[in-house]
């Protein structure tokens, strides 16, 4: 028995090593170069939600609580930086404090512990850098922050180590019927599945009609995001939110668990057919910076390091849309936005309990999702850091300078799967830094080019003919 996860983000990546505990085959189909490479688990606030913004009883609010209260257990499992800092939402005004309470009935509803309505000057003694203007503050102690690739990389990993079969660059083009069985077309070839689950972000609905189900529409959601230097990553210790509206929880200011700073997003609801535009804009810009400053007034743009904006699977039915299809055998997990980070675990377990029971899969007697990866050469100790460079001199010659990531690092990194500048960007933090990869990445490229044996000029950045370099016709590069 077969099944298919269509799309290899943090959902699909989480609900494939939860089926490989079971007897089945299980294979994820990416379009992109890699897990994770796109979409709304690579460009996003890195959040756990603690709960309380969700409506009782939508998917939202029941996956939300439940995700976040795995997420610890699952990120020491995989090796996913997580922490457990709370949150903040501020009111600048008694409409808001009033909303406030809204949102505090919501979490206590939704069996969210550790929230408390304080003023704002108690908020102040604990975040000296709120703005004076707030006059009290929703304080979550619950909420966290995780690295949203590394968990949906090391997922993935966990999974292939698990049984699973990982098929990136692999686009989804059509999908038939066969003797019972999915015959799913892509521009690798026909993968044919007993079950298939729809985990394809902003193109579920797409991926959806070719099963022959048109029960719902995804609508891109563009938030765009601003992030700053290790300097003033320190600058709030809670992730600061403002009073949601309509169109999402607004302008958040947060530590990440690298140590940088992040504000944003906007959202900008897009047309249907437009959901591959992640520009960033001026406007966008000047609009996260001006909100941000609102909450943090003493964010400093001239260490802002770099922009980039993310798409969010806005359904019309503004919940998940979790289970079974009309079309027999077919599960979608599409509309996943915000909180879907932080659902994450939950949603995966549930997907994957779906197909378990409905033919009754035996447990596998061997499962281990343990994954571990090679601790970051700034996090190590002189005495751990030596131990590692006796057994390969490559981790003693540093690539990345902002970030401290050394050549032993990113030959595992490849060895772990990455195939482009990205790939490696994502795994070890190679171009991260201060610098953005302007030092680093030519010798990224040099390095993925004598490991994998590709030309220089076959490389791309992030597929999809990012290429690095090009060359004359005729000409010999790498």
């Amino acid at each position: 028995m077969k099944v298919a996860i269509i799309g290899g983000g943090v959902i699909g990546a989480l609900t494939a090593l939860e089926l490989t505990r079971y007897e089945c085959d299980t294979v994820i189909l990416e379009k992109a170069s890699d897990v994770s490479a796109g979409g709304a688990s690579k460009a996003n606030s890195g959040i756990v939600h603690a709960g309380f913004d969700a409506t009782p009883g939508t998917n939202k609010a029941v996956f939300n609580a439940r995700g976040s209260a795995m997420m610890p257990q699952v990120c020491q499992q995989l090796d996913a930086r997580y922490k457990r800092n709370g949150s903040m939402v501020l009111a600048f005004s008694k409409r808001e404090s009033a909303g406030q309470q809204k949102l505090l009935n919501q979490g206590l509803a939704n069996g969210v512990e550790g929230l408390s309505i304080i003023t704002g000057d108690e908020a102040r003694e604990i975040e000296p850098a709120l703005s004076k203007e707030v006059i009290s503050v929703l304080w979550a102690k619950t909420g966290g922050i995780v690295c949203p690739y590394s968990l949906a990389m090391n997922a993935a990993a966990s999974a292939k180590k698990n049984g699973a079969q990982v098929m990136t660059n692999t686009e989804v083009i059509g999908i038939g019927k066969a003797d019972g069985a999915f015959v799913i077309a892509t521009t690798q070839g026909e993968v044919e599945a007993d079950y298939v689950i729809n985990a394809a972000g902003v193109h579920a609905d797409k991926i959806a009609n070719m099963a022959g189900d048109d029960s719902f529409s995804i609508i891109p959601r563009r938030g765009e995001y601003m992030l700053f230097d290790k300097k003033i990553g320190g600058l709030v210790s809670h992730t600061i939110f403002q009073m949601p509206s309509e169109r999402g929880k607004g302008v958040l200011v947060t530590p990440t668990v690298d140590g940088n700073l992040l504000t944003g997003p906007n959202a900008q609801d897009l047309s249907g057919t437009n959901k591959e535009d992640v520009a960033t804009t001026s406007q966008g810009q000047d609009y996260v910076w001006a909100s941000a400053r609102r909450a943090v007034p003493g964010l400093t743009r001239g260490e802002l390091i770099t922009s980039f904006a993310g798409m969010r699977a806005v359904s019309n039915t503004d919940d998940f849309i979790l289970g079974f299809s009309t079309v027999p055998r077919f599960i979608n997990a599409a509309g996943i936005q915000s909180p879907g980070l932080s659902a994450s675990p939950a949603i995966a377990k549930h997907l994957a309990s779906l197909v378990a029971s409905a033919e009754q899969l035996p447990e596998r007697a061997r499962f281990d999702p343990l994954f571990t990866s090679i601790p970051h050469a700034m996090e190590m100790s002189e005495a751990e850091l030596h131990a590692l460079i006796a057994q390969n001199p490559a981790f003693g010659n540093i690539i990345c300078r902002c970030e401290t990531v050394t050549e032993g690092h990113i030959l595992h990194a490849i060895q772990d799967g990455a195939t482009d500048i990205d790939g490696v960007k994502y795994r070890t933090r190679a171009g991260m830094g201060r610098c953005q990869g302007g030092f680093c990445m030519p010798r990224v490229l040099e390095i993925i080019a004598l490991a994998t044996g590709q030309n220089y000029t076959s490389i791309s950045k992030k597929g999809g003919g990012s290429y690095i370099l090009t060359a004359e016709r005729g000409a010999t590069v790498g």
